[in-house]
């Protein structure tokens, strides 16, 4: 089947092409002189709301959707129409893996001690406030296949790892949710920076980790090749640890070589992945060769995996990459998959706010003791993360991370999470490497 198909035919996107259809069905049929007194002497609005699902999720052109007037107090219908769509996904997911004959053994032994019945007591995704959080404790150790639905027991299995440097390292199984989450980002990046069978660097963490094969696949799948350094972060970590800096530098500068040798290597290499610190690394060093990252060929840049600052946004497109190439920020693990950075806009003075793939994995920001009460819009709380895939569940994941709750974005009508930095507690023991 071509890429494009499979997209098209994802069970998101067959999701968001029937939200539009519910929305339409929604029109407000009614006249003014319909309209109560009361309700007339409010701004009313005429508001046209526009579902791209080319850009989230690679229909082949957006959907424009007209609601008659209504009074600007009123919820979004398309807000409406998402969180419906959630609570749908979370019905589904819920019956999946707690099912004798789908459930993976980990969650259907835990069900035993659970002081409800997720198959007959979870109709909504409020309900998830019933399980306990997700520890990630859970993940270190075996049997890895206690963690595999039943009916994927037969697949080829992937473990990747989550962190860690000491003792054994958390990780979880996946069987395709890598793909299938950077298939759904393909589709928010612009062809014009990232054009369609160009090759790409893959300048990040290697080893066990899902990123590496996820951006191979993202390069496959938009028709290129994908070339990778090797990178270990763990070393660099120990090596920070230890107060060794010098050495950690001289790491960085051993991936930065390998960098560079791929791209003289006359690979036609136009499309990136990389992190903060490794691509400020690259453009200081082709700087002081008198060249830059655009002079190298580079068009469209991916970056994510390490704190992606406000100050360090505007350094990065104003003084090391100029107004020709593209810079995408990205915020995700392991667990959750891939949050979008909301695209660029001047009047936000370089605010980055990530919003995640909803209905497969949701963000929220809560409260800091009371970890299932969000926060008001603009306040500051914990992040916390869910995970909704056949292939895993996670009802709940306190992040090492915090930030500001935002409002939804017509690219994204949920919340989101802004000025995503490590969480305060943990800061200061917090260990930020080469990557």
């Amino acid at each position: 089947m071509h890429p494009e198909q499979r997209l098209n035919q994802h069970p998101a996107c067959v999701a968001f092409r029937l939200a539009g259809v519910l929305y339409s069905n929604r029109t407000n049929h009614k006249s003014p002189a319909e309209i109560d007194e009361d309700s007339a002497s409010r701004n009313v609005a005429y508001i046209e709301i526009r579902v791209s699902l080319s850009t989230m999720y690679g229909a082949s052109k957006p959907v424009s959707i007209p609601r008659e007037g209504r009074p600007v107090t009123s919820p979004d219908p398309n807000v409406k129409t998402q969180r419906e769509l959630l609570d749908q996904q979370t019905r589904e997911l819920v019956q999946w893996h707690f099912g004798d004959d789908t459930g993976c053994d980990f969650w259907l032994e835990k069900k035993k001690s659970f002081n409800f019945d997720p198959l007959k007591d979870v109709n909504c995704f409020d309900d998830l406030k019933k399980f306990p959080l997700f520890e990630d404790d859970w993940l270190r150790g075996g049997p890895r296949r206690r963690w595999v639905p039943k009916p994927f027991q037969e697949k080829p299995i992937c473990v990747f790892e989550t962190g860690g440097t000491t003792g054994i390292p958390k990780s979880r199984v996946v069987v395709e949710d890598h793909r299938i989450d950077y298939e759904m980002f393909s589709a928010t990046l612009p062809d014009e920076s990232f054009p369609r069978g160009a090759n790409w660097l893959m300048l990040g963490p290697s080893g066990p980790r899902r990123l590496r094969l996820a951006i191979e696949h993202l390069c496959q799948f938009r028709g290129g090749i994908c070339f990778c350094v090797d990178l270990d972060p763990r070393w660099v970590v120990k090596l920070l640890k230890k107060g060794k800096v010098d050495d950690a530098k001289e790491y960085s500068a051993h991936c930065i070589d390998q960098a560079l040798s791929i791209m003289s290597a006359n690979n036609d290499i136009q499309c990136m992945f990389t992190t903060p610190k490794l691509l400020e690394a690259l453009a200081l060093r082709l700087m002081d060769q008198g060249s830059s990252i655009e002079e190298a060929g580079i068009k469209g840049i991916f970056c994510g995996g390490t704190e992606f600052t406000q100050q360090w946004y505007r350094f990065a497109r104003e003084e090391l990459l100029g107004p020709n190439v593209y810079i995408t920020p990205t915020y995700g693990n392991t667990l959750m998959g891939l949050a979008c950075g909301k695209p660029h806009d001047p009047a936000d003075n370089y605010k980055i706010t990530y919003f995640a793939p909803q209905p497969r994995a949701v963000i929220e920001v809560v409260d800091f003791d009371d970890h299932n009460k969000l926060v008001e819009y603009d306040k500051t709380g914990r992040v916390k993360l869910y995970t909704m895939t056949k292939e895993l569940f996670v009802p709940g994941f306190l992040e090492r991370d915090e930030g500001e709750r935002e409002r939804p974005h017509d690219k994204y009508p949920w919340d989101g999470v802004s000025s995503v930095r490590p969480y305060h507690v943990f800061a200061k023991t917090t260990t930020v490497g080469v990557y």
